[in-house]
């Protein structure tokens, strides 16, 4: 029998614990062993001990049964304990693996791969990959060897028995088969709908400011019921399906034990046994039927293992971002050029850039503006090598970042969001994060340009107090201006500002722009600005719009040249309040 590929790779992964997993072999032998035992020793005390007086010490009899089930119970402690060793190991290994490839995907992941999914895969479905290994191989390997170990004891006690009772196994066998395919297709639909409520919590949880201010909670509640019964309506399909296996196999081996009993009693009329070695078989056929019940029951874990198998090696299986290029032997001066640059998302027709020419020198800071869509954004997303170039060249330095490696390349390259991501940790742990060695010094240096040192001296434990979940425990202010400190800490030569202070009221913006000015001085400064009063006194201003650059100049060139720039400068303060 050929086994699915998802079963060879994890087979595989259990090389490195051949001898454990020989340790538990031994004791499911041993276990397995032990089940025809309890049978032999029924039949000479049936067929003597109840019948005259008996050949053998009668305290032979409990301690032969106290004995089987010590050693029984022996050899199950250490084939469970040994495999759960091996399985919990090998549970760690697969969420590791997954883990670091979802640190080295690509950004365009996550926009077929919502969260949510992701997180189940790594939380539920590899744990149902881990239950596929405990809840088959151990059972399916015991079982199968006490069904043989009963099996040849049957044969050598009456073969002819034997012969009707073994009717019983090519039945089940086709049973397994039929409900097999079906558990799959509802374990596959399972999986997916269990995926999509993980993303309706998991979005809950994160938006939750917003569904409690536009009144959504409806919404929600009806999102996740539908989907809650949804599930539910998968779990009864798969359990109607598995659990008329066991009726089944029930049904077909009480009708081989009640032509067994016939069959018996004609042999016994015939002289041809005894009730010692009816009794025997009798059990020994009733204890078969459990190994057996479970191994026709491990289809279900089965199927839904191998659909787990699926969406964990295809996470896993994912291609990373690339690995070549070479590594940068020293700081970069941060010349950047754009030449003839084209891009497109991937899986999109139309082109998100198109002929971008433009020479950055170092330590020059250019402004990117214009209209939403316009290209802003994903123009300075190609620069750290977030997506790769569909046409043309960048250049860091006269080289193409192509052949520079993507670690190399990002090592030189600090990065200030509109939207701020912080981490779970401290306020020193945040401002030094990547830096496997925080520097003490250059970390409170880093708070005090970024006009955070009030702020610290304020907080409970200074530099060690814990900000919460993305820094839930600051205002929108004092995140922007730590996010900020982390760049400053990083002190690269070339610097991203994506509205860096869009989320300043006008005191700490002041603050903060003056900081900015001081981490902006000579460094290469790609600015993305939707407020143009923050970006007045850039050495130049590129306008994109619908991909492309329609406008190159200073603040004061581009206001005199009335053109998109104007436009957009004085639409922007005929809004504002005088």
């Amino acid at each position: 029998m050929k086994l699915p590929t998802h079963i060879k790779r994890l087979l595989g992964m259990l090389k490195p614990y051949k001898g454990r997993l020989l340790l538990a072999l031994v004791g499911m032998i041993i276990t397995a062993g032990t089940e025809p035992m309890f049978p032999a020793i029924l039949r000479p005390l049936l067929d003597k001990g109840f019948t005259g007086k008996p050949s053998f010490s009668l305290w032979l009899v409990p301690v032969a049964i106290i004995g089987i089930f010590v050693i029984r119970g022996i050899s199950t402690f250490v084939t469970n304990y040994t495999m759960t060793w091996i399985t919990s190991r090998l549970l760690n290994t697969l969420r590791q693996q997954m883990f670091n490839r979802m640190l080295d995907v690509p950004l365009n992941f996550y926009n077929g791969h919502p969260v949510g999914r992701v997180i189940n895969s790594m939380m539920f479905e590899v744990q149902q990959v881990i239950e596929m290994i405990t809840k088959i191989l151990v059972p399916l390997i015991r079982d199968t060897l006490t069904v043989f170990g009963l099996l040849a004891y049957l044969l050598w006690l009456n073969w002819r028995l034997t012969v009707v009772a073994l009717i019983l196994l090519p039945l089940i066998a086709t049973v397994v088969r039929l409900t097999g395919k079906r558990v799959r297709r509802l374990t596959r639909e399972y999986q997916k709908v269990n995926g999509e409520l993980t993303q309706v919590i998991e979005e809950t949880a994160r938006a939750s400011q917003v569904i409690k201010i536009f009144g959504g909670q409806e919404y929600e509640r009806d999102r996740f019921e539908k989907r809650a019964d949804k599930l539910r309506g998968y779990t009864m399909r798969m359990v109607t399906s598995l659990a008329a296996t066991t009726p089944l196999t029930q049904i077909m081996a009480s009708c081989a034990v009640a032509i067994v009993i016939v069959i018996a009693l004609i042999q016994s009329g015939q002289n041809q046994t005894t009730v010692g070695g009816f009794v025997a078989f009798i059990t020994a056929m009733l204890m078969m039927l459990s190994p057996l019940k479970s191994i026709a029951e491990v289809n279900g874990p089965l199927q839904r293992g191998l659909t787990a198998a699926e969406a964990v090696f295809g996470l896993i299986d994912e291609r990373p971002e690339r690995t070549d290029g070479r590594e940068l032997a020293q700081r970069a001066a941060g010349k950047l050029e754009f030449v003839n640059l084209g891009f497109s998302y991937p899986g999109h027709v139309q082109r998100a850039l198109h002929d971008i020419n433009l020479t950055v020198m170092p330590g020059e800071t250019v402004a990117f503006v214009g209209m939403s869509g316009g290209g802003k954004s994903t123009l300075v997303n190609l620069v750290p090598g977030f997506y790769p170039v569909t046409q043309g060249e960048i250049r860091l330095d006269g080289e193409s970042i192509a052949g520079i490696a993507l670690s190399s390349l990002r090592k030189q390259i600090a990065m200030v969001n509109q939207h701020v991501v912080l981490f779970d940790d401290t306020v020193a742990a945040n401002i030094a994060y990547g830096d496997p060695q925080p520097d003490r010094e250059r970390i409170v240096a880093a708070a005090k340009a970024a006009h955070l040192d009030d702020v610290i001296a304020g907080l409970p434990e200074g530099l060690e107090t814990m900000i919460g979940d993305n820094g839930g425990r600051l205002s929108g202010g004092q995140r922007q201006r730590l996010a900020i400190a982390r760049a400053i800490y990083k002190d690269a030569p070339i610097l991203i500002l994506d509205e860096a202070t869009s989320a300043l009221d006008s005191e700490s913006e002041r603050a903060v722009q003056a900081a900015l000015d001081e981490l902006m001085r000579g460094r290469t400064t790609l600015v993305i600005a939707h407020r143009l009063s923050t970006i007045e006194r850039a050495d130049r201003i590129v306008v994109l719009a619908e991909g492309g650059i329609v406008e190159t100049g200073s603040h004061q060139q581009l206001l005199e040249q009335g053109g998109v720039y104007a436009n957009l400068y004085h639409l922007q303060f005929a809004k504002e309040p005088d």
